[in-house]
């Protein structure tokens, strides 16, 4: 979402000002409905940009621990090449038999090792994926909310054009979805 929600709360509230000046009680009512639906607009807006934020971030954080998983792996792989390059000398025997014996042992705790911080690694991956589709899924509902509601104050200023009380009902209850929406994106 493009707005700036400081801007439009300022627009909102100049809408109602003008409104108070014509002291008629069904404006200064929408004006209010105007004011309140705006604020939730502003809060959906400003929770739906830190989300998607979130989201972004546990997203690219994913990545760096898939490749540092990876890249552990392949640290192990040649390890365990090695080891059974030492493995295959120790058998042949010959001067170095023994000193290719305690590399194959070195080498297979440094393997233990390695594959414990990959595995660790993509423990750490799958749980950024996780939050990562939490915050999306907040996001989502969140849009939603912003939307629902930025089209209430739209009907508002429709309800005082117009002077129908049907316009106005419809926008609070679009107002009252959008507040179940970002509700929902937490709570549900």
């Amino acid at each position: 979402m493009a707005t700036d929600p400081a801007l439009d709360a300022h627009e909102h509230s100049e809408h109602a000002e003008h409104a108070a000046h014509e002291r008629d009680p069904f404006i200064a009512n929408v004006s209010i409905t105007i004011a309140v639906l705006a604020v939730v607009a502003a809060a959906a807006g400003s929770l739906e940009s830190m989300e998607g934020d979130k989201a972004i971030t546990a997203s690219a954080e994913a990545v760096l621990r898939q490749d540092q998983a990876t890249d552990s792996w392949t640290e192990y792989e040649a390890d365990s090449l090695k080891r059974h390059l030492y493995t295959i000398a120790s058998n042949a025997g010959g001067a170095h038999a023994d000193d290719y014996k305690k590399a194959v042992q070195d080498n297979g705790k440094k393997q233990d090792k390695v594959r414990d911080e990959a595995k660790d690694k993509e423990a750490e991956r799958d749980s950024l994926i996780k939050e990562s589709g939490a915050h999306e899924r907040r996001h989502d509902w969140l849009t939603g909310s912003a939307t629902i509601t930025e089209i209430g104050i739209a009907i508002s200023t429709v309800a005082i054009i117009t002077r129908r009380r049907i316009a106005w009902y419809g926008a609070v209850g679009l107002g009252a979805i959008g507040l179940a929406l970002l509700g929902w994106a937490y709570f549900g």
